[in-house]
């Protein structure tokens, strides 16, 4: 059994009242996911390291940060150093995945495998061992607000199979066109935390969008709990 976890995305939040878009969630996000883009390695420019730590100084919910930028090796570490909970870095980027991850680890965060919709995440199968988190791209990453790829459904199943038959603890996030219409077949596939930006954000109220995607969730997947409490500080 795994729970239901719900990260609303930052990047879909107004970039000039970050500090309240984290208050009106607390108590039911889980965790907040903090999207940092170089316009390299995706064409787009989000949240720099200083984001993590304005947030850690409003917030206590933790900050799961998701690196769309080259040379994660170099950069990495320094955001678990700042205060963020978990660094997930890009297959596709990572030169130095054992070096890295235990840089990371060495600061004080979790570490997650990100892969674009085309990587196999077979490919990094002796890797995995390495990471607490294994985050499947449901977009082609660089920018909120796109649709939900039905396409990646096949790879969320064979990726919870390998996790399961490997005996890998795990978690398996997605991140892209998740709400009310998506969530529910991404849950019945094997994903246990879902990365939310629109949905939430767009919402008249974010904190009950969240608790109703989670609701959907649960109803979809028998493999699925509720939290031991709502969420994060509730």
């Amino acid at each position: 059994m795994a729970t239901a976890q719900i990260y609303p995305s930052l990047l879909a939040a107004d970039f000039g009242r970050i500090a309240d878009a984290a208050r009106v969630v607390e108590g039911r996000a889980d965790w907040l996911h903090v999207d940092v883009m170089d316009y390299h390695f995706v064409p787009n420019l989000a949240f720099a390291p200083d984001t993590v730590t304005a947030l850690r100084a409003v917030t206590d919910i933790p900050l799961d940060c998701h690196l769309m930028i080259e040379d994660p090796d170099r950069w990495a570490p320094g955001f678990a150093e700042r205060g963020a909970s978990n660094v997930t870095i890009h297959a596709e980027a990572v030169d130095d995945i054992p070096g890295t991850t235990a840089a990371i680890r060495a600061a004080g965060a979790r570490t997650g495998l990100a892969v674009k919709p085309a990587t196999p995440v077979e490919k990094y199968l002796d890797d995995l061992h390495r990471f607490d988190l294994l985050l499947l791209m449901t977009i082609e990453p660089g920018f909120g607000g796109q649709k939900f790829m039905d396409s990646v459904l096949p790879k969320i199943k064979a990726a919870r199979r390998l996790l399961d038959e490997h005996g890998l603890d795990l978690w398996l996030q997605i991140d892209g066109g998740v709400n009310a219409e998506t969530i529910e077949r991404a849950a019945a596939a094997g994903v246990d935390v879902f990365v939310a930006g629109t949905a939430v954000y767009g919402a008249e109220d974010p904190a009950a969008a969240v608790e109703s995607l989670r609701a959907q969730a649960l109803r979809a997947s028998d493999r699925l709990t509720p939290p031991a409490r709502s969420a994060h500080g509730g």
